[in-house]
């Protein structure tokens, strides 16, 4: 079995499917400086270290969700939040958000729709309409819909679309804590569907929701079991929502944070790391270690789907913040 060098790395160009849960367990464990350091290697070994992929994410049909996921706020089974419930929005005015998106810097353009799966009809009609539209504008188009059978991506994938997202939302031992209306098994069925399809996944979880660190390492250890890799691995930490079960969660440690994405970076070395939600709790410095530490891709724009982002002022001081000092600067 290859291991990543304890020297360099970066020397090791070969993308590993067979990680062992022990093995990255002891990666996250490591020292964060040596960890760091390690993973900063890895990115630049096959990333711009300085490009920074900016996307934009949309509910375009809100609340309402049959699923019981402990997390979110859209889901029907917590009848205690505070989130209205809104229908899907036309064609026309998603196309001409996104179209507002890329005039701010976006060059991906992420829709969402609270549904358990994807059905024929109308409404999947009007999603096949606005990814061609996104498309037209010269930007990748994401979606997430929820479940969806092979015709359906089929569909996806003649349209024009870039990515579909479908996390694993955490590891298969702790997943029953987390939802009981749909299986692990279910999930990797629509990953298949959309891999068969020829579409890029868009795959990853979310830390804070009372797991351990070997669960974060599980499932990690699925994702970096794909072949090839899901080519985009968003990392989100947990917004406690009231209303929610997950509503008295503690809030991750930053630095629990810059682990995930470290680990995430070191076990799939060519993937777009994405720092995804929870980024309205970091600073700016700790932002910029995230990104150090592998991240190279965000949400930009003050909301996901329904839970806040930070400011679109604020996201513009961050990336001036890593750009080079004008030579005209004190």
């Amino acid at each position: 079995m290859t291991h990543l060098s304890a020297q360099n790395p970066a020397t090791d160009q070969t993308l590993r499917h067979d990680w062992m849960t022990d093995e990255i367990e002891a990666i996250y464990r490591l020292p964060l400086l040596d960890l760091v350091g390690r993973a900063n290697a890895v990115h630049r070994a096959h990333h711009t270290p300085d490009k920074v992929q900016k996307a934009s994410l949309l509910s375009i049909k809100t609340g309402g969700c049959p699923e019981d996921c402990a997390y979110c706020p859209q889901s029907a089974h917590h009848r205690e939040v505070k989130l209205g419930k809104e229908q899907l929005i036309a064609p026309d005015t998603v196309i001409e958000m996104a179209a507002r998106a890329k005039q701010a810097g976006a060059e991906r353009f992420c829709m969402g729709a609270a549904w358990r799966s994807v059905r024929d009809g109308a409404a999947f009609d009007a999603v096949i309409e606005m990814v061609r539209g996104v498309r037209d504008l010269g930007m990748e188009a994401c979606v997430t819909l929820g479940m969806l059978e092979t015709r359906h991506a089929e569909r996806l994938a003649a349209a024009g679309l870039t990515a579909y997202n479908h996390n694993l939302d955490t590891s298969p031992e702790y997943y029953s804590q987390i939802i009981s209306t749909r299986t692990y098994q279910d999930r990797l069925d629509t990953l298949a569907a959309v891999r068969g399809a020829g579409i890029e996944l868009c795959c990853g979880g979310i830390i804070g929701m009372g797991e351990s660190i070997r669960d974060r390492a599980s499932m990690l250890q699925v994702l970096a079991g794909f072949a090839p890799h899901p080519e985009s691995v968003p990392i989100n930490a947990l917004v406690p929502v009231a209303g929610t079960p997950l509503a008295h969660q503690a809030p991750v440690d930053t630095l629990e944070l810059v682990r995930m994405i470290a680990t995430a970076r070191i076990t799939m070395p060519k993937s777009t790391v994405r720092l995804s939600a929870g980024r309205t709790h970091l600073n700016r410095e700790a932002q910029i270690l995230c990104l150090m530490a592998g991240a190279n891709s965000m949400f930009y724009g003050e909301k996901l789907l329904t839970t806040p982002n930070p400011e679109e002022d604020s996201d513009s001081a961050l990336f001036e913040a890593l750009g080079p000092i004008p030579a005209t600067a004190a």
